[in-house]
């Protein structure tokens, strides 16, 4: 049987920072993932690293833990964060008496919250509804949730950390109330095997509550689904939020060409449920327009939905009215079932902080006396500018420095290399994103790796102002010629699949000119192509 000291169930962000965390306390640790790493909530949010303004009225110490957190991970994952700063703004239909709140909340939180004239603030986001009446600087950014988990999985590799996705667990194994391992199940062959462990972290998000049903507890959890909107420009230079008690529609993230507008609260039974509806995106639309009053006027690249695992005690609220904080669970004291934790809630600038106190707690049960590091080490080296610099006459033109924060300095090298050897390995499958073949072929044979989607989360592939429109077909024959699976060699299966995950998202923003756009992608892969052989779907 195959072992690890401890096991962690779940790949989205609070999981990968534990692997780091105690891989890098020289712990035996292995992940475990249903999925791809980060498919859930983690990737499913506006990508927002929060100043904690947000919180700074409701929750003070939510507030605190985000700005602190906010500036540690500036410091070691400077690659996946886009500093641009964030600016609250309050109009005039909003309370003048929560703006005094929010002033004195953020001054006791220790958030640097400035206030500028209007003439300032229409200068910095010039689209600005002329309702707004006041408005604040704080430092606020954006985050790539996907290159950040990837960027801690990259580091706990180098500390001995061990991961497996697609890796779904059916069972766990206990003996006279004491957890000896797993049971899990491989996605694709349906092979069940067991892992054995001295302790199980239940990291699932939203599904926590069933891994625990699975050990015969009971946790908590309720999943709360938010809807966001992708618009095909960048409408914002800052994060921008409303000022007024949290609500729905009303943070704007810039990030790198395009925008998004969220969220949503609704609680909804299961996590899996990421449906999006045309009622939600006029929902989103009608509350943000009150901030940007031409909202209406940009193309709509897509809408999509992801789960707050929000943890529900006993007697809780829910919805926006719950706790935005974490929890961890000790089942051997509150369940007497040795070598068990949960941990679930939280957000996701807070991942290492969570993760921090989690490992501090698996620590202590292993006689572990090594102290966190997680805070003070970046997640990976930097790509050095003379290597960037030896590059840009290989890669395209705005693409080295993006390939260069994506790949990290051991792949950037690689991908140099094949791309200074081979120049047909220069040509950009995705125009959008500036993803070269060769990027795409170096990330298609790494071991996790599986599906199209897989590198597309990786490279931002299809992930820009098109939508696939082009990328999908070329990097479905890219992959089906280097893939190592032999699910990659069905390259019209890859790509319908890659097209299908776009146009869920499409589909509830189908007007004005994002019909245009849709129906130049019918034309191409079903008039050109005839990619569904005439059939409908």
């Amino acid at each position: 049987m195959e072992k690890a000291t401890v096991v962690v169930i779940g790949g989205g962000a609070t999981g990968v920072g534990i692997l780091r965390d105690l891989a890098m306390r020289g712990v035996d640790v292995m992940l475990v993932e249903k999925q791809d790493l980060v498919n859930g909530a983690s990737s499913r949010y506006h990508g927002l690293l929060h100043s904690g303004g947000r919180y700074a009225v409701k929750d003070q110490e939510a507030a605190r833990e985000c700005i602190e957190e906010n500036m540690i991970l500036r410091k070691i994952g400077r690659s996946c964060v886009e500093a641009s700063g964030g600016m609250f703004v309050r109009l005039d239909s909003d309370d003048p008496d929560y703006e005094q709140q929010w002033v004195q909340g953020c001054k006791d939180s220790g958030i640097e919250a400035t206030p500028i004239t209007l003439a300032k603030a229409f200068e910095l986001e010039p689209l600005l509804s002329k309702h707004v009446v006041s408005a604040y600087l704080v430092p606020d950014a954006a985050i790539d949730g996907f290159r950040m988990s990837w960027q801690n999985v990259d580091s706990a590799k180098r500390y001995g950390g061990r991961v497996k996705t697609y890796t779904e667990v059916v069972g766990v194994i206990k003996e006279n109330n004491e957890v000896h391992g797993i049971k899990i199940r491989d996605y694709f062959t349906g092979e069940e095997y067991e892992i054995g462990c001295d302790i199980l972290v239940n990291a699932a998000g939203g599904w926590a509550g069933k891994v625990a049903e699975l050990a015969e507890l009971e946790v908590g959890v309720q999943p709360d689904k938010g809807t966001l909107i992708a618009f095909n420009q960048r409408i914002t230079n800052h994060v921008v939020n409303r000022l007024h008690k949290s609500s729905d529609g009303d943070i704007f993230v810039p990030h790198g060409s395009i925008t998004i507008l969220g969220t949503t609260s609704m609680s909804v039974p299961s996590a899996e449920d990421t449906s999006t509806s045309r009622e939600e995106v006029e929902h989103l639309l009608s509350i943000g327009e009150m901030t940007f009053e031409n909202l209406r006027n940009y193309r709509m690249l897509r809408a999509f939905a992801g789960s707050r695992p929000l943890y529900m005690p006993p007697g809780g609220a829910s919805g926006r009215g719950a706790s935005r904080g974490f929890a961890i669970v000790d089942h051997e004291k509150q369940d007497g079932l040795k070598g068990m934790f949960t941990i679930v809630g939280g957000k996701f600038t807070t991942y290492r902080l969570m993760a921090e106190r989690m490992a501090d707690q698996v620590c202590a049960k292993l006689g572990n006396k090594e102290k966190c590091r997680t805070a003070e080490e970046p997640l990976v080296p930097e790509v050095s500018e003379e290597a960037k610099k030896a590059a840009r006459k290989y890669f395209p033109a705005y693409g080295t420095d993006l390939a260069a924060t994506r790949l990290g300095p051991e792949r950037f090298a690689r991908v140099t290399e094949t791309l200074a050897r081979d120049p047909e390995k220069r040509e950009l499958l995705c125009e959008c994103e500036n993803v070269t073949r060769g990027e795409v072929e170096e990330m298609a044979k790494e071991l996790s790796s599986f599906r199209i989607n897989d590198i597309r989360r990786r490279t931002r592939l299809g992930m820009g102002t098109c939508q696939a429109n082009f990328c999908a077909l070329r990097s479905a024959s890219v992959f089906a010629k280097v893939g190592r699976d032999e699910a990659a060699r069905d390259s019209l299966g890859q790509m319908k699949e890659f097209l299908q995950g776009r146009w869920k998202g499409i589909r509830p923003v189908l007007l004005g000119r994002t019909i245009r756009e849709m129906e130049m992608t019918r034309a191409l892969y079903e008039l050109s192509f005839n990619v569904n052989g005439g059939e409908k779907e």
